[in-house]
């Protein structure tokens, strides 16, 4: 953002002291373009803003001097693109209120416009020049030069007096890129349309952003998500900036492509159940029905009982002797002594 400050030569007091009492500017106007008025040349190119804060006026106070400036024309503003491609603003601040004609005319001069045309006003800004267009010199000059021969008049018509049939031009229809379809293709076509957001270097059109949709769409497919679409194609941008956004996208959605994803085999089918049959093993009763997974005919707990009857080893206790009696069972009394005599010799 750039400020130019212009000072008339003639009437520079008159047109001060016209700002100074100007009835609708506040004194945070007036002051501004006071202190602009007076600085070097040197400072005229910082922005507007940077001259706010040192005079300290900061947030809504800036806001509201800058409204009224640009209202009664003492302040005009222009976006244009830098040679890099870059967009910067142009302001031009003046203590005489000029119209928007005569603000493009000093934009056009300081810019180095081969054409500025004479301003409304007295003296006249810039000196009036020759149209030229191309670099072409006028028909009849270039005849004479470049022509060895006189051009070949065309024959009258009886009826001079009628009117010529007007030329008629073929429009020229806007191409138009049909709109996708494909889920995917939509959602890389936002991503592209986003990108803007995150550096005005990478803007583009509709028609661009559908141009380049299909190939970043494959990046979708091959699992990469949104987010990771756009930081890979809006991180590291040249030093030098980005001249034509549509072929460097291009070119680097081609040359980071990602790997397709691997192709997973086939899962098998699950196999087909079996029908139901009728235990071997079973005994008196309801029968008990199982699904077999091969070719066996007891079902699982059968076989898990019969496997056990097999390995198991019973315990058989020894015989008893001839006069073995059951002892007679110890009166409480008695149970309770022996009790308290252990715990006593346990507690030594």
């Amino acid at each position: 953002m750039l400020c130019h400050a212009i000072s008339p030569s003639y009437g520079f007091v008159k047109a001060s002291h016209d700002v100074v009492r100007h009835p609708k500017l506040d004194s945070d106007a007036k002051i501004l373009i006071a202190y602009v008025q007076g600085l070097p040349e040197k400072w005229t190119g910082k922005p507007l803003g940077e001259h706010a804060k040192r005079l300290g006026l900061k947030g809504r106070a800036y806001q509201k001097a800058k409204g009224l400036l640009k209202e009664f024309g003492y302040l005009h503003e222009r976006r244009r693109q830098d040679d890099g491609g870059l967009w910067v603003t142009d302001q031009l601040l003046s203590n005489v209120p000029l119209t928007d004609r005569e603000a493009r005319r000093i934009h056009d001069k300081r810019a180095g416009s081969p054409q500025v045309g004479p301003s409304d006003h007295y003296p006249t800004v810039g000196q009036p020049r020759t149209r030229s267009v191309g670099g072409y010199l006028p028909e009849g000059e270039e005849r004479e030069k470049n022509s060895s021969h006189p051009p070949t008049e065309e024959p009258k018509l009886a009826d001079e007096t009628a009117e010529p049939e007007p030329e008629v031009v073929p429009e020229v229809e806007p191409e138009v890129v049909p709109e996708p379809a494909d889920p995917q293709v939509i959602q890389a076509e936002r991503v592209l349309l986003s990108l803007r957001h995150a550096d005005l270097q990478l803007r583009l059109g509709v028609p661009e952003a559908r141009r380049l949709a299909g190939t970043a769409a494959e990046w979708l497919r091959r699992g990469v998500s949104a987010a990771e679409l756009r930081l890979a194609l809006s991180r590291a941008l040249p030093e030098d900036g980005v001249r034509y956004a549509p072929g460097f996208l291009g070119k680097r959605l081609k040359a980071l492509m990602p790997e397709p994803l691997p192709v997973e085999p086939p899962v098998p089918a699950p196999p087909a159940l079996r029908q139901l049959i009728a235990c071997e093993t079973q005994q008196e009763g309801a029968e008990h029905l199982f699904r077999p997974t091969g070719e066996e005919t007891v079902c699982r707990p059968c076989r898990q009982e019969a496997a056990w009857e097999a390995h198991m080893v019973k315990w058989v206790p020894p015989p008893l002797p001839d006069d073995y009696k059951e002892p007679e069972p110890l009166p409480w009394r008695e149970r309770f002594t022996i009790l308290r005599a252990a715990e006593a010799s346990a507690a030594e």
